[in-house]
Formats: C-alpha cells, structure tokens, sequence
C-alpha cells in the first residue's frame, strides 16, 4: 500500500495551525493506520495550541515586539489566526531547546513497517494583528439614591418625591380624606403653621434614608403645633410622655422642656422611629408602635401568629385601641391630599425649599424679651420658634442656641455686639435662687424683698403652693451680679410645691351601703374620728341620705366645705 503523500497532510493541518513544525514517523502494519494516526496526532497538537492560546489571549504578548527580541528572550513573536482577529500566544516548550521534529518512535522488532517518507516542516504565514482596547471596569452599584443636582423650588414637590411607604388601603383612609377635605380652613391653617419647622424636618428624614411621609407625622400627632399638651402628658410636636423623652435625652427642668424643642424633639423622633422600624421591619407597625407603644405591637402580633393570622397593621385593627386604629389612616390621608391635593379642592400654599430658619449661639444670659428685640422678631414668633424655653430668661449653660429666622440671624448678633459694646447694661434681669427649705411663696418674696406676684408669674406658680426644699427658683438679678447660671443648676433644676391647705368642714349625704368604717376608707380618715364627729359607734351604720360630717385637710383653693377658723 502507498503512504499519504505529506502535501495532503500538510494542507489538513495548516488550517489553524500555529507556527508548528511536525514529523510524524506511524510504526503500522498498514498505510491506513498510520494515515489515522498521523492525522489523529497532528490534529490534536494543533487543537491543544488553539486553546491554550485562546485562554491566555488577554495576557497576548504586544504584536509589535521585533523578531530579534524575541530570539534574545527564547520565544516568538505570536502567530495570528487566519482571519487576522486576534493574536495567539504558542505553547511553552518543555526544554529550554525544543526539537523541530517528534521523535521517532522505535519500531517492534517482530512487526514489518511500511516506508513512509517524513513530513515536512509546516509554517503558517503571520498576519498583522488588531490592537485589543481594554474592557471598561465594572460600575459599582449605588449604595443610597442620588440626590438630583437641581432640587426642586417647591417643598412639596421634594417631600413627594421622597414618598417610599406603601400606601394603606382601608375604608379609614377615605373616611380621614373626607374628613380633612371638608374642613379646607382648618387644614390651611394647620399647613401654615408647618412653615417654620417643615423643611428642617425633611433634611433631617432625607440625611437619614427615612421615607418623606414621616415628615406629615406632626400633622397628626400635634397639628405641628410645639406647644401642643395632651391629657396624657405628652408635650411636643411629636408629642413625647415624660418617659420616653427622658429615655431619649428630652430634658425636663425647671427652665425648658426639650419635648417641644424643634431640633432635640426631631432628633428623638427620629431616633425611636428608626428604632421601631428596625424592630418589626415595617413602617405602618412602627408607627403603630410609636402610638400604641412597641410592647401593646409585639403582644398584638405574638397574638394572631398563635392564631395562624397575618400580622400586619391591617390584620391587627381589632387588638387595637380606636386611636391607633385611626393613626396610620389619618396618616395615608394626609400623603393622599399632599399628594393631589387638586382632587380634594385643596389649594396648598407655596412653601420654597428652602430654610426658615437658622440656629444662632448664645454665650451669656439673656432675656427672652430682650433677644426677640435684637433680632427684630415678634415676641410670639421667636416663642414659635423656641418653644421649649418656658421662663423669661434664656439660661446660656443649658440652652446654647435659639432659632431665628434666616434672615434676623444676622440681624440679631451685629444688634447683640452693639448692645454689649454700648454697655447698656446686664443681658438678663433674672438669676437662679435655690430654696433652703420648705416654705410659702409669701415666706420666700418677703425672705428676698420681691413682689409675690411676680415671683409666682416668673416661676409659674399658683396661688396658695408651698415651695419643697431644695427647688430652684427665677428672682431678680441684683445689678451687681455678673455670675450667670452654671451648668448643673441650668440642666438639673426642678421647681416642685404642692398646695396649701387648711382645715375644713364638709357635709356628705350617706347612701345605702354607707358605713362608718366604708367612710373611713373612702376618705383616709380614723373611723374612730367619723364616729365621733357624727356621735355614732365605730361599728354603727349610716342611714340612707343621712348627714356625714367630716373634718378634712383640703387646698386652700378649694371651693369644698366650711374652712374651720383656727381660733375656734
């Protein structure tokens, strides 16, 4: 049988050959197995080069490096697949010196091979390469949303696009929409009473990452008036128990309460709402917490799981009080009228993004009527904006900065450094006096000289109350006392009293069940004592509408019974 010729074999591989050079001597006993073997062999290099090639590809030597550098450095220049696309780097010989050729293998002794003529060396032609440009870097992904180079002009506009809670669906909400809606006067004037503090709460939730609608939470919870007291005790715009504000710093002294300060207050909201939201992952329940308190939440939501129920606000409506019922909703109706209010009939006023006030230091002492008229503000406007300051002086070691509106900051200090310059005398007409016992307000003006009246309309006291030792108490600053207030009394300071009373002698009509021991208990009062005022046994039992004579400690004020005179 007659060998292949090497010229066929040649063109087969030279297709995607590198620059390869190849001898194929095939031990066979037939031309057509060494044929086989010959291809199988040489198309297996050459596809092992193809890959390799491929996967170092961007690690492809610079097609441009000169034939004599590459001989200096032991390699060659890379061949080029036959459409020019792209360089292909050879493979790395074994040796330092790699042969041209396969070795030849030895032949089997026992079996006759064929004489087939050796192949010769096969070389592909390089074709210029196409320079590679580099892949682009991969984009980070945004960790927070991008805030838009050109905000918008309207407030409104920016606190809708900062809406992010999902929208409440419940007859309440239409209900609270419809209620608002009909009441357009009063919601206008709610709004315009937003105007001082809005903004500074929307940079404050946005600095955050807080949805937008929180801001309209004071809406809700004090018609976003700072002075605003509940019959439970919560004072604010965002309407803190003593409790809580203390557990968020919200000081609570004889000087200021920081419930209704703008800044601290906004600060503590934000603080307990974020800390709710962590807590159940879900803002319409933290705000459910915020209201109805996170223990009433969680025992509500242990409730319908126990109960194979859902646990969303929704689903917990029933295990809830009316008011919180109504919070949320209240809520989603007033997003639903910022939102469109010209479906409601609603016209909002023009509120600019922008601030309404600024925050100016305070470093001595000073009148509340004296820093409004520095800085050119109305009286009842600079207590809209400070509102956590309720005595007539602003004590610098406890309160270093007041709010004034943007442009009277300003106004204020180069009207302050006058004043001061000018040595028109003190800051402050008003220091602090601690009392050093129990006593009447009578007691402590004639102790210090002053006007009672005075006394109790500085420190808010009313009439007939007796000062607890150890309170601290605003009295007329001498014109030789220059000290301010320190630190710990400006912090710490509390005004406590309790009422004066006197001896006095009540009536009661009995009724059934009346006994002289049941009015004993009822009024904290020795049924020995009852017995005898009435000349009955401490056993004995009242007849119905019968006459009950008691004599009882009452306030002074009281408009209850006979005072007993003390001479008689």
């Amino acid at each position: 049988m007659k060998s292949l010729p090497p010229s066929s074999l040649t063109s087969r591989l030279s297709r995607r050959a590198s620059r390869v050079t190849v001898t194929v001597t095939v031990p066979s006993p037939s031309r057509f197995s060494a044929l086989a073997f010959g291809f199988v062999l040489a198309l297996g290099l050459n596809g092992c080069a193809l890959t390799d090639a491929l996967t170092r590809r961007s690690n492809a030597p610079d097609p441009t490096i000169s034939a004599s550098a590459a001989e200096a450095t032991g390699t060659h220049a890379p061949d080029t697949i036959a459409n020019g696309t792209a360089p292909i780097t050879p493979i790395t010989p074994v040796s330092t010196a790699a042969p041209d050729t396969l070795a030849t293998p030895t032949a089997d002794p026992g079996v006759s091979t064929p004489d087939i003529p050796p192949t010769k060396a096969l070389t592909l032609t390089s074709v210029p390469a196409i320079e590679l440009q580099p892949l682009p870097k991969p984009l980070t992904p945004a960790t927070h949303a991008v805030i838009a180079l050109a905000p918008p002009d309207d407030l409104w506009q920016r606190i809708r696009q900062g809406f992010a809670m999902p929208d409440l669906d419940s007859p309440l909400v239409q209900g609270r929409e419809q209620w608002y809606a009909a009441r357009p006067e009063e919601f206008i004037a709610m709004i315009e009473r937003s105007r001082m503090y809005l903004f500074y709460i929307i940079e404050e939730i946005e600095r955050r990452g807080m949805p937008t609608e929180l801001a309209l939470l004071p809406f809700v919870e004090s018609a976003y008036n700072p002075l605003a007291y509940s019959s439970a005790r919560a004072a604010g715009m965002w309407q803190f128990i003593p409790s809580t504000g203390r557990v968020y710093q919200l000081r609570q002294n004889a000087f200021r309460d920081d419930r209704r300060d703008v800044l601290a207050s906004t600060r503590a909201a934000l603080d307990y709402l974020e800390r709710l939201h962590g807590m159940f992952g879900d803002w319409h329940l933290a705000l459910a917490a915020y209201n109805w308190g996170e223990g009433a939440v969680g025992r509500a939501i242990a409730k319908n799981k126990r109960m194979k129920k859902p646990t969303d606000y929704v689903s917990l409506y029933r295990l809830m009080p009316k008011e919180t019922r109504y919070y949320v909703p209240k809520l989603q109706a007033m997003k639903s009228l910022i939102a469109d209010p010209a479906r409601f009939a609603i016209t909002l006023p023009d509120f600019g993004n922008h601030p309404y006030f600024d925050s100016v230091d305070i470093t001595r002492d000073i009148d509340v009527e004296l820093a409004a008229e520095l800085a050119e503000v109305g009286l009842e406007d600079f207590k809209a904006l400070n509102p956590s300051l309720h005595r007539p002086v602003i004590l610098a070691a406890g309160t270093p900065q007041i709010l004034l509106p943007w442009d009277n900051a300003i106004v204020f200090e180069q009207n302050l450094s006058a004043y001061i310059e000018s040595q028109k005398g003190q800051l402050a007409s008003w220091t602090v006096w601690t009392a050093p016992k129990t006593m009447k307000t009578t007691e402590v003006a004639q102790r210090l000289k002053i006007d009672e009246k005075a006394l109790r309309q500085a420190n808010a006291i009313p009439s007939h109350m007796i000062i607890r030792a150890g309170s601290t108490l605003l009295v007329p600053r001498a014109s030789d006392h220059e000290n301010d207030v320190n630190e710990r009394i400006a912090d710490h300071g509390q005004l406590n009293f309790f009422p004066e009373t006197e001896l006095r002698r009540v009536v009661y009509k009995a009724g059934k069940r009346d006994t002289v021991s049941v009015i004993a208990r009822r009024y904290g009062i020795a049924a020995a004592k009852v017995a005898e005022w009435n000349n009955l046994k401490v056993n004995d039992k009242f007849e119905p509408g019968q006459t009950i004579v008691l004599y009882r400690w009452m306030p002074v004020t009281s408009t209850l019974g006979t005072p007993v005179r003390k001479d008689s």
